[in-house]
């Protein structure tokens, strides 16, 4: 099977450390498989988007000579294969119109119990009426009573119950915008992607992708998860918690990147342009140096 990677960034912000770290990883894990690696922007939920961080993003991966096959895919642009999607799991019985609101769903436990419990919209009390699907409903997918499992890469094996996590989860929401779950699963998917490696903080996230692909039909990638790099906290760097973008001194960021991913690159690389870096990096990739480790904490990082 001939590689296929990608890097899918959400376009909330620049990129930082930890963005960074997953983007060379995948990148380094595509190239040394001879494989493709591409760039998608994940702008599914236009609320959380900052203006200008989808071309920033471009221009910081260009800079750090990690540079994509094909043109940039955006699921801004993909609302018709969602929508068709959604119908189908509607059709076959997997999806189901819900009018439960966040109290409602407390009521219940936090947990959504599937299409056995519709709520109407003027109680604050679960029935079995069946809500109107032109009134005011989010899609939501049922999940299976026994466990969704795959084989990470790097983690071993991984199951969850989603039916004892949050139950039945959404894939359209109340506002008509369709999910991250949803539209992430359907994106590998119909891109033809065979390997995933993206941060371990998403893991319950590819547990709910997996049921989606089983859902329709689908093949499942192979999924491996990294290590995240926390903060002094032991927190995620993320954008939305106010991580700092990149330096613009690009070689030591690279050269970190790659300290942290355990390939010890030599001390006279640290100066070096990034092209040469990953040209060394590339046969050196070993991603089971990183089995079994869900964090890399502050003072990892170099």
């Amino acid at each position: 099977m001939t590689y296929r990677g990608r890097f899918a960034p959400t376009p909330s912000g620049d990129l930082h450390r930890g963005s960074l770290l997953t983007a060379v990883a995948s990148y380094l894990d595509a190239r040394q498989a001879d494989g493709a690696w591409h760039l998608r922007i994940d702008d599914i939920d236009p609320p959380r988007e900052v203006p200008g961080a989808a071309d920033r993003i471009q221009q910081q991966l260009a800079a750090h000579a990690l540079h994509w096959d094909g043109s940039v895919q955006y699921q801004s642009q993909r609302h018709d294969a969602y929508a068709a999607a959604v119908d189908m799991l509607l059709a076959s019985g997997h999806a189901f119109y819900c009018a439960l609101s966040r109290r409602q769903l407390a009521d219940l436990g936090g947990r959504h119990p599937g299409p056995a419990v519709a709520v109407s919209p003027a109680s604050h009390s679960a029935t079995n009426t069946n809500p109107n699907p032109n009134t005011d409903c989010a899609i939501r997918l049922a999940v299976p009573d026994t466990p969704i499992c795959f084989t990470d890469r790097l983690q071993g094996r991984q199951c969850l119950s989603l039916g004892e996590a949050d139950g039945a989860f959404v894939i359209r929401r109340r506002d008509k915008l369709y999910a991250y779950q949803l539209a992430c699963a359907l994106d590998d998917a119909d891109q033809g992607m065979t390997h995933i490696l993206r941060g371990a903080d998403l893991m319950d996230s590819t547990l709910r992708q997996v049921h989606v692909l089983d859902c329709l039909g689908r093949t499942r990638p192979d999924y491996g998860h990294l290590p995240v790099l926390t903060d002094s906290d032991g927190n995620k760097l993320s954008k939305s918690a106010g991580a700092a973008a990149l330096s613009p001194d690009t070689s030591a960021n690279l050269y970190g990147a790659l300290r942290l991913l355990a390939l010890d690159p030599p001390a006279d690389l640290a100066g070096a342009p990034c092209a040469e870096q990953l040209a060394w990096a590339i046969p050196q990739w070993q991603p089971a140096r990183l089995n079994n480790t869900l964090t890399f904490g502050v003072a990892d990082a170099p």
